[in-house]
């Protein structure tokens, strides 16, 4: 009893027959449960052989008996009966162990097998001669069992009874003196058992004793207690023992037969047999340690007298367990399905193993036949065990394992049983939904009817149930200022995308839609998609002409200055858009035919739209002529304008008056966004205007101080007027002629002071040379800074030209 309360984790004792209802314990305080939880987890207990001796209140947490319990036919040859339950509370999954002993009470009265025992004894026989006799039967255990024996007042006769264990083991008649079958031939005792209850309970048997003067020696065996085994499972006919006993008459006195005694006749004779003649002791049935472990067999050996005489022996056969019995497997607990991110150690399920065999024999593990699989097998308790997760589960891979548990216990040859659980794994929200293309991108043609599906963005997801359930939308973003869900609308369920507007290429011609996937779990997880939307152009917008080109009237010479009224001269130029894109937008010129007009003395190129004298004017030329130009782009269908263009042709002696429609349109076309430029050319004006002031400026005075310094000069080689004077002219025209700024400076000094005055007059035409080359310097300068500002123009104007919105502001930046 010690060792199985070891193993368990709590030990209950209650009397047996208790009635329905009896209290065993407060099963979920002494476990350490809440008893708030134990209904929701869904408490219950299971016991070995199915039978339900117990239920728990689930609102108190007391264990108490449910079915009346007979510990006799419950436990008929264990000393200690104990009823293993298992204890098993789910979500998680947990097991205990509990025992409950089931104590015996005095409730069976002492039973003889007989109410009356005859018994034949000799006058002969001995005082201090020994009687066996058979005891009465009690079911109970311990003190509830026999405990003493009484026998009625006699002279002749007592009892002898020993006791091995608190228990009767042997019960004798003892002969206390001899008998005289002359004075008395019967005697009539009453033998009485008694049990150690509360309240004591007895049995009565009636022993007739038949006295006889007969055969006075019995037969006596060798020794009066054996010891042998047999193996368990034994064939019939198997040897366990031979008796011999030996009697000390001669004849048929002494002729020795041996039996069983009567009390164990209806159970051993089923096992095993006797041989009256040889007292060989044979297996005669089955013989199993699982129901039996030791035999006591009483023998008898009788002589052959006319007043046969009895010896006694007692043999105890111990049966030798062998593995015959495989191990049993129940699963008592089975949580399925298990979601597929369970943490490791998770129970699944409860085994019960256990093994009806003893020793080794009986000793039970438990494993998986294959070991690779995220599972483990661990012990509990004795003969329990649980299936755990060992590693990490992935629905989407696996969604079913097939674990085979083998049970296989140590005996000789081993034992083993198998048992296939079926574990599914439940899914859970770990993947996201997956586009198969992370950007795409679609074309439209401009112009689509509202409502039409442009596109079906298409996800899956790995997971099912719920949580593959993918719903699509559309991520708020704007185009200009305009939300997108005023452009493009989205099936949730199945992600087909439809135009909410008709497109027009020349308002938008690209954007981008995010598309995002939700899928249905806790929490929804979500992927999101770009797609690039492009809207195709088509040919519906005609080319246009700007209101400078609308209805113009131009002004040209019959004959002005050389080559203007010439084959090729430029007469104006026109300029049509069209709004549309690419190959639609290529725009073609041509002049309308009105007939006759292939005399018209004009032309126009296809390409640019520049009109120019096809040949040169002559007085018979009409002095006004109306062009139709026609503006045709190149898609499909062709798309066409027309405007108007007067063209006046005036003598060489009139005055060439332009309208100032063209000034005026041209100012008006002129927009707010070029006028940096415009004050970046006044700017660089400014400084160039600045400079030349200044260098003007510095030039005059440096000029009034050579002037005075060739006057004193003049005062040094003053004999010579003429060549003063002449020399004077000359640098004044030297210098002052800007058409000429490289000539070099020639002074010219008197003919008759050339030998004399030679050096005096050389340092004179250095200072000249050097003031020359300052001027030179100074010319260089302005060159410069001329240069400067012509690129700065030019660079000005370049950026005009592209900055511009409306190339009808061309003629306009040329002017």
């Amino acid at each position: 009893m010690s060792w199985d309360m070891v193993l368990s984790q709590l030990h209950y004792i209650i009397p047996e027959e208790s009635k329905h209802g009896t209290f065993v314990g407060r099963i979920a305080q002494d476990l350490g449960l809440d008893i708030g939880e134990i209904n929701s987890r869904m408490l219950h207990i299971v016991s070995r052989d199915e039978n339900e001796y117990f239920q728990v209140n689930l609102q108190n947490g007391i264990l108490f008996v449910k079915e009346t319990i007979n510990r006799e036919s419950l436990c008929p040859d264990t000393p200690f009966c104990i009823i293993p339950l298992q204890v098993i509370v789910d979500k998680p999954v947990q097991m205990y162990r509990v025992d409950v002993e089931i104590e015996d009470i005095n409730d069976n009265t002492p039973v003889f097998s007989s109410s009356v025992t005859n018994l034949v004894i000799s006058e002969l026989i001995p005082s201090g001669s020994q009687f066996p006799l058979k005891g009465a039967i009690d079911p109970d255990l311990g003190t509830n069992s026999i405990t003493h024996y009484e026998l009625s007042a006699s002279d002749h006769f007592s009892l002898d009874f020993q006791k091995y264990m608190n228990q009767i083991r042997s019960l004798k008649l003892v002969l206390k003196k001899t008998l005289d079958r002359e004075k008395q031939s019967f005697h009539n005792l009453t033998l009485t058992a008694y049990d150690g209850g509360k309240p004591r309970l007895s049995g009565v048997t009636h022993l007739v004793i038949a006295v006889e003067d007969l055969n006075d020696n019995a037969p006596v065996f060798d020794q009066p207690f054996y010891q042998c085994s047999v193996t368990e499972n034994a064939v019939k006919g198997t040897l366990v023992f031979k008796l011999n006993a030996t009697d000390l008459d001669q004849g048929k006195n002494g002729e020795i037969s041996y039996k069983f005694t009567n009390m164990e006749m209806e159970k051993l004779s089923k096992i095993f047999s006797l041989d009256k003649n040889t007292g060989e002791i044979r297996v005669k049935g089955e013989v199993d340690f699982e129901t039996t472990k030791m035999y006591e067999i009483h023998v008898d050996a009788i002589d052959n007298g006319d007043h046969p005489m009895v010896g006694h022996c007692k043999v105890l056969v111990s049966v030798v367990d062998v593995n015959d019995n495989a191990p049993e497997m129940m699963v008592t607990s089975l949580s399925v399905p298990i979601p597929e991110n369970s943490p490791k150690g998770t129970t699944v399920a409860i085994i019960s193993v256990h093994d009806r065999d003893s020793g080794s024999n009986g000793k039970v593990s438990c494993k998986m036949s294959v070991i690779d699989l995220p599972f483990n097998v661990n012990s509990a308790f004795m003969g329990d065990f649980s299936l755990t997760v060992n590693g990490s589960l992935d629905r989407e891979l696996k969604d079913q394992y097939e674990v085979v548990l083998i049970a296989r216990d140590e005996g000789f040859p081993s034992l083993s049983v198998s048992k296939t659980l079926k574990i599914d794994i439940s899914d859970i929200n770990d993947n996201l939904p997956h586009f198969l293309q992370l950007v795409d991108t679609i074309f439209i043609m401009e112009n689509n009817p509202p409502g039409s599906h442009v596109y079906t963005a298409s996800a899956f997801d790995s997971d099912i149930g719920h949580n593959s359930f993918i719903t699509y939308s559309i991520i708020d973003s704007s185009i200009d200022g305009i939300p997108i869900s005023s452009y493009m609308s989205i099936n949730p369920e199945n992600g087909k995308m439809f135009a909410s507007v008709s497109f027009d290429h020349e308002q938008v011609t690209f954007f981008q839609c995010h598309i995002k996937a939700t899928d249905a779990g806790l929490p929804p997880l979500s992927s999101n998609m770009t797609l690039n939307i492009f809207i195709n152009d088509i040919n519906d917008n005609a080319p246009i002409f700007s209101p400078l080109y609308s209805g113009l009237k131009i002004k040209t010479l019959k004959s002005a200055q050389p080559g203007s009224a010439e084959p090729g001269h430029l007469i104006t130029k026109v300029k049509a858009v069209d709004l549309d894109s690419g190959y639609n937008a290529w725009t073609f010129y041509k002049l309308k035919d009105l007939g006759g007009s292939g005399k018209f003395p004009f032309t126009i190129a296809h390409q640019t739209g520049e009109i120019t004298l096809k040949r040169s004017l002559t007085d018979s030329d009409n002095d006004e002529y109306r062009l139709y130009v026609i503006a045709q782009d190149h898609g499909e269908p062709l798309m066409t304008t027309e405007t108007q263009i007067i063209i006046s042709v005036v003598e060489s002696g009139e005055e060439l008056k332009f309208d100032n429609q063209e000034t005026k349109v041209t100012f008006e076309a002129f927009s707010d966004e070029n006028i940096y430029l415009v004050v970046a050319i006044c700017i660089i004006s400014t400084i160039f205007l600045i400079t030349l002031i200044v260098f003007s400026v510095l030039r005059w005075q440096k000029y009034r101080v050579e002037v005075n310094e060739l006057k004193e000069n003049y005062k040094i080689c003053s004999n010579t007027g003429g060549s003063w004077m002449y020399s004077q002219h000359t640098q004044y025209q030297i210098s002052s002629n800007s058409s000429r700024p490289k000539s070099d400076l020639i002074v010219f000094t008197p003919n008759n002071f050339q030998t004399g005055n030679e050096e005096q007059v050389n340092p004179q035409g250095l200072m000249l040379s050097s003031s020359y080359k300052v001027r030179k310097m100074k010319y260089n300068s302005l060159w410069l800074v001329l240069k400067i500002s012509c690129i700065s123009y030019c660079f000005l104007y370049n950026n005009m030209l592209k900055s511009k919105k409306s190339k009808q502001h061309t003629k306009f930046y040329k002017i």
